[in-house]
């Protein structure tokens, strides 16, 4: 039996996990998945590898398991539909770009026509309406505006609209265009029509696009390859913190060598530079003054009118924002002098502080609803926060510049939560993954990347047994993770018809929840903390309990007591060695699962339960009324295990189904039983515990029914798990597997090594 392998790594493994505890509240980036960065091969990508990726998380990553033909007259899953979707030339997300479509009443004024691509669709709204603004104030001149966000052009139907948008365009603009495949079509539909534009301007896309660039003498069509001193500027900023930071100091440095340019080159060149000023800016005055400078420069019917532009208004590079502040900081001290004044709140002295990770665009657009109902929802339970932004997509400069406490120099934060729902360094263009990991070890908190719905719309996002489609699981998921963060949970959704987030109220409940109990730990005592660890049987529903693949479970359990122990946990009247907590839990060390021999720690009433499980009702409907059959002495729900102290060690119930657990995940009307949801109510709500630990590969938590990836308010494991944080000690050879239990039950892996083999005989 796999329990009595003796495995001395393993068993140092344990020892070391113990230690990994006392760290919970300390560190959740070592668990990293990895420091791998992949380098793109083709000249053309900056991450060329997405659109691999991005296959394979259709298949594999997203959707994993072994699924079987679709019968006649059976439906198609979500997964099949996307997949067939690809094939059959349309997207990810339904929404029609023609609710961006402003036509104006001419009114003999001059019409401009203009089209944009975008990645995200926080300056929808703010265009729009500085659109609107100039169509009905300016008597001179109006706007047609037509816009796209990338994920649309999936569709060939919006490619092809797209395409005769632009032949009708004066003036073409793309943002963020960092999708491959997506960036091809771009490239494909604008180049021959480059010429005939009065305008292109490409802000931070990868270089292919950027080359599209065209003001008048101002061009990038050699970047990448010209040797002129912005291309060498470029290069070196690329190289040293990646291609949109080197724009943001090109945009800083440029003013200082124009005057030495010929007046029609520095007047273009000032004029793009000018351009980028105003989009990052992105308030709807700095779009509109944008819109009027470029039609007047580069549009012939416009050159010889007289409109006053403003110079474009400026924002701080990286700061502190908060949604009642006067301001935006750019020092930690100054924002903590309002911040502890307040007169609208105040906070406990030992108050958790949570740091959050913004894009500096959605705040200087007016997009930034979601980030303060996040904010609102973290201080009603006590937290102070710290929201940073960063203009460029390196945030690890505000991370270390405002996160950390400026007297004592060590960290001012016990959890960060970053809403940006991107990698922390370069987001969804060129990663640098170390750079990322090696600002979070100097932190050395929990890091939790939630994710935003940029690509898919609320009702898209609710309405999909997927939830995330794979080029969000690509981007805001898998890209994280190797930077070591943690619960990719959904915390805001968007509107179809105006393109602002909204922040989902249930998600960011749970995100701060979960969030508020990571910071806990930074702040509680050792003998106070409380842990639940949980053992399965291996193989699911099958195995004796207390085992797992390729470990002694009992065995390497113990060396975790007696590690807690020596930090300082209350661990009670331990056992003396293995034996003897094997008996103290099973009473028989060849327990199955409905073995009589198992210790009961808790008998919960049905009324009990009824009132703790709040999601109770929805099992009925597979498993009648509580407390039904399983787990239950016909009067009562059992909790299998034992505590010492303050460490519970429980056995997790059953699936319920025969077979392997993976099936679950493709199921619409399965549940987890009565007894299943009893043990995680009692582990979150009875015993109270700070944090979980499931010992081993693995339990069925993270294969019950929900959402793929990005899981809702309705989604099993979410409801299971609740607000507990959970650590998951992990075979090493089963990423696969892992990824699941990290995305759906929002497990912070360690991995442990998987024993030696040798020839029998």
């Amino acid at each position: 039996r796999t329990r009595r392998i003796t495995a001395h790594y393993n068993m140092a493994s344990a020892s070391a996990l113990a230690g990994a505890f006392t760290s919970l509240g300390v560190s959740a980036n070592r668990a990293a998945a990895g420091k791998t960065n992949v380098v793109a091969k083709k000249a053309f990508s900056a991450r060329s590898a997405v659109r691999s990726v991005k296959r394979d998380l259709t298949i594999s990553n997203v959707a994993t398991g072994p699924k079987g033909p679709i019968s006649k007259g059976e439906s198609m899953s979500e997964e099949d539909k996307i997949v067939a979707d690809q094939g059959g030339g349309k997207g990810y997300t339904s929404v029609d770009p023609n609710t961006r479509r402003i036509i104006p009443d001419a009114k003999g004024r001059v019409v401009v026509k203009v089209t944009y691509v975008v990645l995200e669709p926080q300056y929808q709204s703010a265009l729009s309406a500085a659109v609107n603004q100039l169509n009905t104030n300016n008597d001179k001149v109006c706007f047609e505006v037509s816009g796209y966000l990338l994920e649309e052009l999936r569709d060939v139907k919006n490619l092809a609209m797209l395409k005769k948008d632009v032949e009708e365009s004066n003036i073409f603009i793309g943002s963020l265009i960092f999708i491959e495949e997506l960036a091809e079509k771009v490239v494909e539909i604008v180049t021959p029509l480059r010429d005939n534009l009065d305008a292109c301007l490409i802000f931070p896309s990868m270089p292919a696009v950027m080359r599209l660039n065209k003001l008048g003498t101002f061009s990038m069509a050699q970047l990448g390859q010209s040797k002129s001193a912005i291309a060498s500027f470029m290069k070196k900023k690329k190289e040293s913190g990646g291609f949109e930071e080197g724009m943001l100091k090109l945009v800083r440095t440029l003013p200082k060598v124009l005057k030495y340019l010929p007046s029609d080159k520095a007047a273009d060149a000032r004029n793009f530079m000018n351009s980028l000023q105003y989009w990052l800016g992105g308030s709807t005055d700095n779009l509109e003054n944008f819109l009027l400078m470029i039609s007047k420069a580069y549009v012939p019917a416009l050159k010889d009118m007289d409109m006053v532009i403003a110079e474009p208004e400026l924002f701080p590079d990286t700061g502190i924002w908060h949604p009642t502040a006067p301001a935006m900081y750019e020092d930690l001290k100054e924002y903590l002098n309002w911040y502890d004044t307040r007169k609208d709140i105040t906070f406990a002295k030992n108050a958790p502080v949570v740091g959050l990770v913004l894009q500096r665009s959605h705040l200087v657009t007016g997009d930034e609803g979601h980030y303060s109902g996040m904010v609102m929802e973290l201080e009603a339970r006590g937290a102070k926060v710290v929201p940073i932004f960063a203009g460029g997509l390196d945030f690890s400069m505000p991370v270390e510049r405002f996160f950390f406490d400026p007297i004592t120099k060590g960290p001012y934060v016990d959890t960060v939560l970053s809403l940006t729902g991107f990698a922390l360094v370069g987001g969804p263009a060129r990663q640098d993954h170390p750079k990322a990991i090696d600002s979070l070890k100097k932190l050395n908190v929990p890091y939790m990347c939630t994710v935003p719905l940029s690509f898919q719309t609320t009702e898209e996002w609710t309405d999909s047994s997927l939830g995330l489609h794979p080029v969000q699981v690509a981007l805001q998921v898998a890209l994280p993770e190797l930077d070591g963060a943690l619960e990719p949970v959904i915390f805001s959704g968007r509107d179809s018809k105006t393109g602002k987030s909204h922040t989902l109220e249930g998600r960011a409940s749970q995100i701060a929840s979960r969030a508020l109990k990571w910071a806990n730990l930074r702040k509680k005592k050792n003998v106070d903390k409380k842990l639940a660890i949980t053992v399965f049987s291996f193989p699911p529903d099958k195995g004796n309990v207390g085992t797992a693949a390729y470990l002694n479970v009992f065995g390497s359990i113990f060396r975790v007591l007696q590690g807690l122990k020596k930090e300082g946990y209350n661990v009670g009247d331990m056992p003396e060695d293995e034996g003897e907590l094997i008996n103290s839990v099973l009473n028989d060390k060849e327990a199955k699962f409905a073995s009589p021999d198992l210790n009961i720690e808790h008998k919960m009433s049905v009324k009990e339960y009824e009132k703790l499980c709040l999601y109770q009702e929805d099992l009925h409907e597979n498993w009648g009324p509580p407390p039904g059959n399983l787990n239950s002495d016909g009067a009562n729900l059992l909790i299998y295990g034992k505590k010492f102290g303050n460490v519970f060690i429980g056995v997790q119930p059953t699936f319920g189904y025969e077979g392997d657990p993976m099936r679950l995940l493709f199921s619409k009307s399965a549940s987890p039983h009565h007894g299943f949801a009893a043990y995680y109510t009692y582990i979150e709500h009875v015993f109270g515990a700070d944090a979980v630990l499931h010992f081993g590969t693995h339990g069925s938590l993270e294969f019950m029914p929900g959402k793929q990836v990005g899981m809702s308010d309705n989604c099993f494991p979410d409801h299971l798990i609740g607000s507990t944080p959970n650590i998951y000690y992990y075979a090493a050879n089963n990423p696969s597997e892992a990824t699941i239990a990290k995305r759906r039950s929002y497990a912070n892996t360690i991995s442990y090594l998987t024993p030696p083999a040798e020839n029998a005989g």
